[in-house]
């Protein structure tokens, strides 16, 4: 199982990396590779053209409803649905519940913009984990102001396909259960929105490096890989204060970063 860094900014893009997107690919028995993308934020169809291919997806899992995860689904639709050979065949897209009004609404429902022609929408329920070739998808309910999922895809080792791997998407979130759950992972892709020392005191929106690297402590995190950095953070601080309470290795995402599990 390989994951593919798209774009990794927080909040809105930087000048160097679209907003939150990520694809997370493995091979089945027969070598065919499958891709699910994780988020699709602002900028990140740029991205995924560049180290993906937006024709080649077998599923779409979001996070939740901001924009900075979603916003260029709307623009993948356009991509998908208007080709000299005719539109692909619609992808499951798997979200929070009102996904399809969400996506409409920002499209301006535009006819020529319409979502549902591309995309079969589903609801998550967190008691049913979603298939995808070799590939198996839990959404973990997290602690953000919207209703919120962390992603844990199970799935081959890329060395030992007979041997399991998980990885762990938080999405947006402060501590809670959830995130605890998430952080029992080979590799955790945990945001760190928040600015140590700066917005300690405002809870239920974002981890900060200390709460990301303390949850991956706990849950014995194989790795942990921060991401959702806002353009006033210093990667450089954020990845101290992570490595204050998580002794593992530890990295901040980059776009075009590959992590092999």
């Amino acid at each position: 199982m390989r994951l593919v860094v798209l774009g990794c900014a927080g909040s809105y893009p930087s000048s160097t990396s679209a907003a939150s997107s990520y694809l997370v690919q493995a091979d089945d028995a027969t070598g065919r590779t499958w891709t699910v993308l994780l988020d699709h934020g602002n900028g990140a169809l740029s991205a995924l053209q560049r180290y993906g291919d937006p024709t080649a997806l077998d599923a779409v899992a979001l996070s939740h409803l901001h924009a900075d995860h979603v916003a260029d689904l709307v623009v993948l639709n356009v991509l998908r649905r208007y080709r000299p050979d005719g539109p692909l065949p619609p992808v499951d897209v798997w979200g929070p519940s009102g996904t399809a009004q969400r996506l409409a609404e920002m499209a301006g429902k535009d006819p020529a913009t319409e979502v549902d022609g591309q995309f079969r929408f589903r609801t998550w329920d967190p008691a049913a984990p979603v298939r995808v070739g070799p590939l198996t998808l839990q959404a973990v309910p997290v602690n953000h102001p919207v209703e919120a999922y962390g992603v844990r895809v199970t799935g081959p080792s890329d060395d030992e396909p007979a041997r399991a791997v998980t990885l762990a998407y938080t999405g947006d979130t402060d501590e809670c259960p959830g995130l605890d759950q998430l952080a029992a992972s080979d590799l955790l892709l945990c945001e760190a929105g928040f600015r140590d020392g700066h917005d300690d005191a405002i809870r239920g929106v974002h981890l900060n490096g200390a709460r990301a690297g303390a949850a991956a402590a706990r849950g014995g995190s194989g790795r942990l890989v921060l991401t959702h950095l806002t353009a006033w953070e210093d990667p450089a601080d954020v990845l101290a204060h992570a490595r204050s309470s998580y002794r593992g290795d530890v990295t901040v995402a980059e776009p075009g970063a590959t992590y092999v599990l």
